[in-house]
């Protein structure tokens, strides 16, 4: 069976020069100002019908929620795209850029929509562009031998698993938890889960990628050259082209491994077992990780050993007795059933994991920090008393140390790496019921709070929990400002920003692939 990515491949090969010989020969007199329609009949000599669906289509709506995981984003006023595209093989995605590029009309694209805030789908400002959804594009091809895969970005992390546990019962791919996200835009980002401290981050296992740049051209790893491949994984999805295929190393796993979750509540000494958990966590031998999630009075510790109960118990008490864990709290399993397990809970199973639907009932907001110095005991005891606030929301942290932070800052442009004691993300929910701006201002208020207790200069963030509040891009003369960018950029990407604005300027100097957190072009003078 062909690979994702030889399948790419083939496909480009026998049609993507009859497509360019198309679009030039036709289109190349059409001014930059070209009408809408104009690119829509661009994209029908090319792409099917049935793959495309204009805003008079009777579907639009439906392919446009369909991945919308946050409804504050599905309204009437939401700026929607021109027409939404659902490419079946990489010369429809070449067809939708180099009809983009010469009609003027901006390409967005969407892999699995957890996008917090959304500009995959939507834009915050008044703007034409259209939507390349991938969701068509999702085969995930495994090498057991190898330990290897080639994965399609359209493919949930739930695909990608259940595909990985079919081949073996001792392979896996670090990632995040949540089987709902698509693999694109969390590569991309950097992604990272409960293996992050014995194998890094997901970027850390990608091998090789296709792409299809900002002139339409499909390039593999050594097409795109050392900087691009460098710049796609961690810089953040949409800057640099469309990634549509991963190939990815694949990671060893014990046959059981045991997992437990330890609620204490303020009452139960919660406070003193988080500030020991935050030295002790990110110091663990790497098999074993241990997150928090912070809620009102209470904290649930949630771990992952790769190994049985028989030796967890023992570590547990010579390291961090102070939660106290015994034998009840054990659970063993394989590793692909610990993903339904953590995520929907003990009466999931192992197919669950490959429904890609996820409740749209719920509104959010989200942010992030970084902490690298050890929150004392009395700060502890303010944030239980802000957790506990009326329209209060929670915190999630996962400890660092491990794999994930034995690469330099820029071996990837996610720079969080030594010196991390742990993330967090903090989030907040609300219903239709409510506008939702009691909850916004106290994740606000809180994060305010939080400043002098985590990282600084800059306040580091993490990209894949985007927020739009640590800042937006200013364009100008038609090109995103370098400047004004920094705001945000250097908090997801630190001293890297600026590598990745480079690289920009050498691939898409006209800033073609833009959003309000897209990498501006830095153009170096000559």
């Amino acid at each position: 069976m062909a690979t994702a990515h030889e399948t790419h491949m083939a496909l480009s090969r026998s049609i993507a020069l009859a497509v360019l010989f198309i679009f030039l020969s036709c289109y190349a007199a059409v001014p930059s100002l070209a009408t809408s329609d104009v690119f829509l009949q661009c994209l029908s000599a090319a792409i099917p019908e049935e793959l495309l669906y204009t805003q008079s289509s009777p579907s639009f709506t439906s392919v446009l929620v369909s991945s919308i995981r946050n409804p504050k984003f599905s309204t009437p006023s939401m700026v929607k795209p021109l027409v939404i595209i659902t490419p079946t093989n990489a010369s429809h995605v070449q067809a939708a850029v180099l009809c983009g590029r010469q009609n003027d009309v901006r390409i967005r694209v969407r892999s699995g929509g957890h996008d917090y805030e959304g500009l995959s789908y939507r834009s915050a400002r008044p703007e034409v562009f259209a939507v390349v959804d991938l969701a068509n594009l999702r085969s995930v091809t495994v090498d057991q031998k190898a330990a290897t895969a080639w994965v399609d970005s359209g493919a949930t992390l739930g695909e990608l698993y259940y595909a990985i546990s079919k081949a073996s019962n001792t392979l896996a791919f670090p990632a995040g938890l949540c089987p709902t996200i698509g693999v694109g835009g969390h590569l991309s980002g950097g992604g990272f889960g409960m293996l992050l401290r014995k194998y890094g981050a997901a970027i850390d296992n990608v091998l090789d990628a296709t792409l299809v740049d900002a002139k339409g051209r499909l390039l593999d790893k050594q097409a795109m050259g050392a900087d691009v491949f460098w710049a796609i994984r961690g810089g953040g999805g949409a800057s640099f082209g469309i990634v549509l295929s991963w190939k990815v190393n694949l990671v060893p796993v014990p046959p059981t491994v045991t997992m437990f979750s330890v609620p204490k509540s303020v009452n139960e000494g919660a406070v003193d077992i988080l500030t020991k958990w935050q030295e002790v966590a990110p110091a663990l031998p790497d098999d074993l990780f241990i997150r928090v999630l912070v809620q009102k009075q209470g904290a649930n510790f949630q771990s992952m050993y790769l190994g049985t109960c028989d030796t967890l118990l023992p570590l547990m008490v010579s390291s961090f007795p102070e939660l106290g864990l015994n034998r009840t709290h054990c659970k063993e399993m394989s590793w692909i059933q610990s993903v339904p397990y953590i995520y929907l809970g003990s009466t999931a199973t192992v197919e669950d994991i490959l429904n890609r639907a996820t409740s749209t009932t719920s509104f959010s907001k989200a942010t992030s920090d970084y902490v690298r110095q050890a929150i004392p005991k009395d700060v502890w005891v303010q944030i239980f008393a802000w957790l506990s606030k009326p329209n209060a929301g929670l915190m999630i942290t996962e400890p660092y140390g491990g794999k994930i932070s034995s690469f330099l800052e820029t071996a990837t442009p996610f720079p969080h790496r030594d010196g991390v004691l742990y993330n967090i993300q903090y989030m907040n929910f609300w219903s239709a019921a409510t506008d939702g701006s009691a909850q916004t201002k106290w994740l606000k208020d809180f994060y305010t709070f939080m400043a002098p207790y985590v990282s600084q200069n800059p306040r580091e963030a993490y990209v894949n929990y985007r927020d739009l509040d640590l800042g937006e891009n200013t364009v100008v003369g038609n090109v995103t400002n370098y400047e004004a960018a920094k705001v945000w950029g250097e908090k997801y990407y630190k001293g890297n920003f600026e590598r990745l604005a480079m690289v920009k300027g050498e691939v898409d100097p006209d800033d073609y692939f833009r959003n309000e957190q897209s990498i501006p072009p830095l153009v170096a003078s000559k």
